[in-house]
């Protein structure tokens, strides 16, 4: 399965997003966690979304059509201290009106560092998801950096501990594990009956 995309747009207002009908998948994670890297993994394309080893980079919402069929939004990373208060304030804004409000979502990737898991804001994010019930899976990035007993250990805690998860994946952009098992979940979600049902969590 191959997803071809373009990149859209950059927006940073609600009310400048797309008014078209397709579906969306938000990807959302802690400041240089390899949103951008996965991506460009996910569309075989080295530079669709721009990294950058700065975190916090991401500042506005990134939207990319896949296979004219659904869009890819790249979220703004959160827990990047020394960007400034107001704004990561925005951020918090605009993200927050985004999952509560946008019809069009049908489920958030949250990327955590396979490394890493467990980490308060992580788990303040997943916690935020379940309790205003908006779907949402686990994608670990970077398991190539880690030994295969600890990620089988930290899967295990987080299946445990994310109950509400639609799923937990591996992966890692570098080399393009489990990214294959990625797309074909992603294209899972745009069944037409997710499709009719589109903002009907919320």
């Amino acid at each position: 399965m191959k997803f071809n995309a373009k990149f859209v747009s950059s927006l940073k207002a609600i009310k400048s997003l797309p008014k078209e009908s397709l579906p969306e998948i938000a990807i959302i994670g802690r400041s240089n966690v390899g949103k951008s890297s996965l991506i460009n993994a996910l569309t075989d394309r080295r530079d669709l979304a721009k990294t950058s080893s700065t975190p916090g980079k991401t500042q506005l919402l990134n939207y990319f059509e896949v296979n004219g069929e659904f869009f890819l939004v790249d979220m703004p990373g959160y827990g990047y201290a020394k960007a400034a208060k107001t704004a990561r304030t925005d951020w918090a804004k605009i993200s927050e009106e985004y999952f509560l409000k946008r019809k069009n979502l049908v489920a958030v990737a949250v990327l955590i560092d396979s490394r890493h898991p467990g980490l308060e804001n992580d788990v303040a994010v997943v916690e935020w998801f379940a309790e205003h019930n908006i779907p949402f899976f686990l994608v670990l990035t970077k398991i190539d950096k880690i030994k295969q007993t600890e990620l089988a250990q930290h899967v295990k805690m987080l299946k445990e501990l994310v109950f509400p998860a639609l799923g937990v994946f591996k992966t890692s952009s570098e080399k393009h594990h489990g990214v294959n098992e990625l797309r074909t979940f992603m294209q899972s979600l745009l069944t037409p009956e997710i499709i009719e049902g589109l903002g009907t969590h919320r």
